[in-house]
């Protein structure tokens, strides 16, 4: 067997009422903190509240970044650092998806080193951070158990993941913020949850730990599929949901994503296809071209399918009509992605253009 190392180093506190009952912990992390949140969809969940009401209770100051946008930009995050370095915060609560917690990790380095630029993201240098807390309120991305941010270079035109290692300290699952959220970001964010699982499963770096996560992981979604396709939300199944992405996440922390996720990059930018639609839509045919067919027939088998035809239906089902893009478009692409060298590493063996042009042309109608 061979040598590996694991680390997770953020607590995960899961529950109803998770925040209220475990209200005293925010006392260890200094006097005034720095909530990063999206515009509106914390305040419509009640997170935001919750959190308001437990600092006020343990008389702890704060203050509001509420601008992060969907795919956030590293110059909304350098917006973020200069106004907590401003107000002199202590510690940061990341509040909402992934985009304000992959925000909140950018804006924390920000913070915590006073010279610091949006550039110094992107560069490999020892950092400091200050303490950081997660409340997730999708069940996609993860980020509440990864050490990653992935932030959007408008100048390259691309999405980028910075080059720190930033995990939160502590990370509050409640599913009861996600009781209202839309069906389609409901089904997009899954989906995200199950292409982590599956691209962590098939990566070079996947070890003993992250396998039996993943294959954890690949059960629970594979309980909450019946309700993805008719769209029966109750709060058992958001628990399940939930659990299935901060799993995920620790897959992902350790093994990381492969062709889908830097393949997907380009059809969010360009096309303002969601995140885990566009992984979705390209998994079928990732897992037709992947060497290690004993492992993807263990994927199916955790899934409780007998097909990738059967996988291909299910995501056909949840997403919908392909979108439309051209051959030309697909050219730009490939020759992005065959750049990519942090995901093409990550795939067992050697990818050629004709490979991922292949992938795009069986997940997407050309024209």
């Amino acid at each position: 067997m061979e040598s590996f190392e694991y680390l997770m180093p953020t607590k995960v506190l899961f529950g109803k009422e998770v925040i209220r009952n475990h209200s005293t912990l925010f006392e260890n992390y200094g006097k005034k903190a720095l909530i990063v949140t999206g515009r509106s969809s914390a305040r419509k969940n009640g997170s935001l509240q919750d959190i308001v009401d437990v600092l006020e209770q343990n008389e702890i100051a704060y203050c509001i970044f509420d601008e992060v946008e969907e795919n956030p930009s590293m110059e909304t995050v350098q917006k973020g650092g200069d106004f907590g370095r401003k107000e002199k915060v202590d510690f940061i609560i990341a509040i909402g998806g992934g985009s304000p917690l992959d925000a909140a990790k950018g804006i924390d380095i920000l913070v915590a080193n006073k010279d610091s630029t949006k550039e110094d993201l992107f560069i490999t240098k020892p950092m400091n951070t200050i303490p950081l807390i997660a409340v997730p309120t999708t069940a996609g991305t993860g980020s509440e158990t990864t050490p990653y941010a992935i932030l959007t270079d408008h100048q390259a035109k691309t999405k980028r993941n910075f080059a720190h290692t930033v995990f939160f300290d502590i990370a509050f699952l409640d599913a009861k913020y996600m009781m209202d959220m839309p069906d389609a970001i409901t089904i997009n964010t899954a989906v995200d949850a199950l292409s982590h699982l599956v691209e962590g499963y098939l990566t070079v770096k996947a070890n003993l730990f992250s396998d039996i996560w993943a294959e954890k992981g690949l059960s629970f979604f594979s309980e909450c599929m019946e309700a993805l396709k008719n769209k029966n939300f109750t709060y058992e199944i958001r628990e399940k949901l939930l659990l299935t992405s901060t799993i995920a996440g620790m897959v992902i922390a350790h093994s990381g994503t492969s062709l889908p996720h830097g393949m997907g990059y380009a059809l969010t930018y360009f096309h303002n296809v969601a995140h885990g639609r566009a992984n979705g839509l390209l998994m079928k045919a990732y897992l037709e071209m992947h060497p290690d067919k004993q492992k993807v027939q263990k994927i199916l088998r955790c899934l409780g399918l007998d097909s990738l035809e059967d996988l291909g239906a299910f995501l056909e089902l949840l997403l919908g009509e392909k979108e439309k893009i051209t051959a030309k478009e697909v050219s730009e692409y490939v020759e992005g992605m065959i750049s990519n060298e942090a995901k093409l590493k990550n795939h067992p063996g050697k990818v050629s253009q004709e490979d991922l042009y292949a992938i795009y042309k069986k997940s997407f109608n050309i024209v």
